[in-house]
């Protein structure tokens, strides 16, 4: 075996422990992250419920309800989002022809959800 051999194998073994120890952490803030990202209002209804003390069947019906309510908001917003963006998009047009190029760039930055970077934007 040469100096060569030994250091590629070296290399290889530190590389397998960091991707061992990169999946592992992965995997230790995947909960966190699914929560934060998927389950932004779960903290607060289980709050309600709580607080409501809820026998099974009225939570069963309630949660079945605000479901089905999330899901029609949401067709709501696919539905109307063609209609916002052009409105949007007039906007923009006619901020154009009032703002600087600077002052256009500054405010677009300033503005994240006109670009569905917002609170709104980021929701489907």
């Amino acid at each position: 075996m040469t100096l060569k051999d030994a250091g590629n194998k070296w290399q290889l073994r530190l590389a397998a422990v960091l991707i061992f120890l990169l999946g592992a952490a992965a995997g230790a803030l995947a909960p966190r992250a699914y929560r934060a990202w998927f389950g932004r209002h779960r903290p607060q209804l289980e709050r309600v419920f709580s607080e409501l003390r809820l026998n099974a069947e009225q939570e069963a019906q309630g949660r079945r309800i605000l479901s089905e309510t999330r899901e029609e908001v949401r067709a709501l917003r696919r539905e109307s989002e063609p209609r916002e963006r052009e409105i949007r998009e007039r906007a923009d047009e006619r901020l154009r022809q009032v703002l600087t190029p600077e002052q256009l760039e500054t405010f677009q930055r300033l503005m994240p959800e006109r670009r569905g970077g917002g609170r709104r934007g980021g929701r489907q």
